[in-house]
């Protein structure tokens, strides 16, 4: 049975993101499909720097292993829904799948006229008549730090990873399994589960607004923890000491300076000098776990 540290509950509110995950609603009429599938073997570059594997989807899932090759073993499917046999032509001509290699770092970046001049997402997509989905599943080398992202249509899982992470979803929940490294793990509409085979060395971050945020962590923990919910509890399996909360800086008002406290709880586990972990949900529950 977990020890609840804190229970912060406050019924009446509740905030759903949907102005991504409505998208989809408009997209009933798109009945002509087609779905091919790409695979790669793709090599990392000579440089010194740090292997690093990144993926920038819009719609689709992402699923990374590692293993013990020296190659990125890259499966794509590509499904094309479209309103008719022309604009399925168009999504095939607008729509790419970018492979480049730098500086030790493989970058797969889906483009297309959904993307502004500064890569952010333009959701007008009813006038393309079309939507193209990637679904990725990658095998690459153990010792590679990732850095994935997509917004709707699936879910990102990564397995067996000893590198750092930078994975963020907006419509879809977040699985890191068998991890050794530290780095952020954010969506939106979805869970956020973590399940680290080394404890982290460097400040984490993780966060949802509408899921649980569940983190396994190895039995000699040390870490300062930031936790907040406000639609939830926060459970541990670890005995905390608790932390004074922290304030933002003063502001000067009527001669005085004024100081706010931040809305997180801060809790130590173990002895301190070790990162911190910050969890952030607003309709969710914190779980902190206690692995073998």
């Amino acid at each position: 049975m977990k020890r609840i540290i804190v229970l912060i509950l406050m019924l009446g509110f509740m905030v759903l993101f949907l102005a991504a995950g409505h998208h989809h609603d408009h997209f009933s009429d798109l009945t002509v499909k087609e779905t091919r599938t790409v695979k790669k073997d793709l090599e990392f570059g000579k440089g010194t720097q740090p292997r690093t594997f990144e993926i920038d989807n819009v719609f689709g899932s992402t699923s990374v292993k590692g293993y013990s090759g020296d190659t990125v073993k890259l499966t794509a499917q590509k499904t094309i829904r479209a309103r008719t046999k022309q604009t399925l032509q168009k999504a095939k001509d607008e729509v790419t799948l970018d492979i480049s290699s730098e500086d030790n770092c493989i970058c797969i970046y889906v483009d297309g006229p959904f993307r502004s001049d500064d890569c952010k997402i333009n959701w007008n997509l009813k006038d393309l008549g079309y939507i193209v989905q990637y679904d990725f599943e990658v095998k690459v080398p153990r010792n590679t730090g990732l850095s994935l992202k997509t917004i709707n249509g699936g879910d990102i899982d990564v397995t067996g990873i000893n590198g750092d992470f930078n994975i963020r979803n907006v419509n879809g929940k977040i699985r890191i399994l068998g991890i050794a490294g530290s780095g952020k793990a954010h969506t939106v509409n979805g869970k956020v589960e973590t399940v680290f085979t080394k404890n982290p060395g460097s400040d984490c971050s993780f966060h949802t607004i509408n899921g649980n945020l569940e983190v396994t962590f190895l039995p000699k923990l040390s870490a300062d923890f930031k936790l907040k919910t406000f639609n939830g509890k926060i459970y541990s399996d670890f005995p905390p000491i608790y932390l004074p909360p922290s304030l933002t800086k003063g502001e000067r008002k009527k001669g005085k300076y004024v100081y706010k406290s931040s809305r997180f709880q801060g809790i130590r586990i173990g002895s301190p000098g070790g990162p911190t972990i910050k969890m952030d949900t607003l309709n969710g529950n914190i779980i902190l776990s206690k692995g073998e």
